[in-house]
């Protein structure tokens, strides 16, 4: 790792960052001061222009949501105080919690919420579908607004309280009226943490202080995940050599961070040869080893397993439908022959690999040698996580500054089904970077989407998952989990799919 960014947050304090090449574990950080280490850098700062997962850990302490998540994943209301919904399922009315207040000392209001789901809804999935179907979306009073709908859509509040990106976090309407597909320049939100402007500096450092206005809901917070030791108090994503290392250190704690664990990505870019034809993207799929991504950028046997599909293991729409290619002895050969089928003829591919986020590193080097034995000509570009993310929605052909393919992972807790699974989708210009167009894996999550019961979602998840592993959406290389340390004077850290820190103390 070359850089680290460190955010300091406290119960009562500041929360700062500073690059380093890795974390000390025994240095003492002020007693008022907490000192966290994401899994990449804070490069830019807008939640719903961006699917980064560390731009929305970060937008989780600024903006709040209308609804959170508890330990099962399910909605819970958090600035919302109550909600009705009509016996025909058309018309929902909404009343935000009194007192909520933005870091500028501006009531949050709810001309403020319906102009933040506006800019939601442009870029998110499900918000497209509920726009898709929605007559209006209109203020009432101060307090209270109202979303009327053409037809019935029953996992509404699933929508504004998933934890994939975007989530619907509330923003001053003046912000929210920004083209959602332009970034934002103004950061104020009505959080526990307030974003102190002047001293952040993108990718390198970044200051929160706590806002002593907000006033949380009563109940206590069940989501939070990351990492905490030596100089800085909580790392989020430690290095896996370093584990044993921390391990012994008496005054570090190390955990699993999310029992849901992460799904590893290898996208393919499906608008330019040769992945474009679902033969090269089956070749890559028959040849790859699971178990050469996973031991190169995981290590530890228990921390990972082969995964023959799309979904977390161990949740109710789990299913290996359609897998086979994935399982048993890689086909090199046969690979070699879906290539040439595909028109391949060695054009070199390039390879956008971040260098500052370990895992996505070993991914890269492990790509570049399995393209290399395919007889690809590697185009292998070594660069930082943030201009991946600006690269990687370039939509040029490769040479003209776009792309042929990316690596990333998913968190578990998003994969459990299709409403926040943003990689899942295959709707052409609507989908995510890489933007597949698949009928068939579409046909699918519609088919979820109308499903009455259990039963019904799990038949629609198995034809969904054969759809996606035989049209290839993208390659998964390896389900896996990940350790999280943090110092024994810190206390509160719970598992969870996102970092949250409320509920977050130290002690000297």
């Amino acid at each position: 790792m070359d850089r680290r960014t460190f955010l300091k947050t406290a119960g009562a304090g500041a929360l700062a960052a500073s690059g380093l090449a890795t974390p000390a574990i025994s240095q003492r950080a002020a007693a008022r001061t907490l000192r966290f280490v994401p899994q990449a850098d804070l490069a830019n700062f807008d939640p719903i222009w961006n699917t980064q997962y560390v731009v929305r850990n970060g937008a989780a302490l600024v903006w709040d949501m209308l609804y959170g998540v508890d330990d099962q994943l399910q909605p819970q209301r958090q600035m919302v105080e109550a909600e009705e919904v009509s016996a025909d399922g058309l018309t929902w009315t909404f009343r935000l919690r009194p007192g909520l207040k933005f870091h500028d000392g501006e009531p949050v209001l709810a001309k403020d919420v319906v102009a933040s789901l506006a800019r939601w809804e442009a870029r998110d999935n499900m918000g497209l579908m509920i726009k898709a179907i929605e007559n209006e979306l209109v203020a009432i009073d101060d307090r209270t607004f109202r979303w009327v709908l053409k037809k019935p859509f029953s996992k509404l509040l699933v929508a504004l309280g998933k934890v994939g990106t975007p989530s619907c976090f509330i923003m001053p309407a003046r912000i929210a009226a920004t083209d959602p597909f332009k970034s934002i320049s103004d950061y104020v939100g009505s959080g526990p943490m307030r974003l102190v402007r002047d001293e952040w500096v993108p990718g390198a450092r970044a200051v929160f202080e706590k806002f002593t206005d907000y006033v949380p809901r009563q109940e206590p917070a069940t989501a939070s995940a990351a990492l905490q030791n030596g100089e800085v108090d909580w790392w989020e994503t430690p290095i896996a050599d370093l584990v044993p290392v921390l391990r012994k250190n008496r005054n570090v704690m190390v955990d699993i961070a999310d029992p849901l664990g992460n799904i590893g990505s290898f996208r393919m870019n499906h608008l330019h040869p040769p992945f474009n034809d679902v033969h090269a993207r089956r070749a890559i799929m028959m040849a790859l080893s699971q178990e050469d991504y996973m031991r190169a950028a995981i290590g530890d046997d228990i921390l990972w397993k082969p995964l023959p599909g799309f979904f977390t293991p161990g949740t109710p729409l789990y299913t290996e439908d359609g897998g086979d290619i994935l399982k048993g002895p890689r086909k090199l050969d046969a690979a070699k022959r879906l290539l040439r089928e595909s028109g391949y003829s060695g054009q070199p591919v390039t390879c956008l690999v971040a260098q500052d986020l370990p895992i996505i590193k070993a991914h890269g080097e492990v790509t570049a040698d399995l393209l290399k034995r395919l007889g690809m000509n590697v185009d292998f570009n070594a660069i930082d996580w943030g201009t991946t993310a600006a690269r990687r929605a370039q939509k040029s052909p490769p040479g003209q500054g776009g792309w042929q393919m990316f690596h990333t992972w998913h968190a578990g807790a998003v994969c459990i089904d299709p409403s926040s699974y943003t990689a899942i989708r295959a709707n052409g210009d609507k989908a995510w970077f890489g933007w597949p167009d698949i009928p068939r894996v579409e046909t699918e999550i519609n088919a979820w989407y109308e499903a009455r019961n259990l039963d019904e979602e799990k038949a629609a998840i198995r034809r969904l998952n054969k759809a996606a592993c035989e049209e290839v959406v993208y390659a998964p290389t390896g389900f896996f989990l990940a350790y999280q340390a943090w110092r024994r004077n810190v206390s509160g850290i719970v598992k969870g799919p996102l970092p949250f820190f409320w509920g977050v103390s130290k002690t000297a």
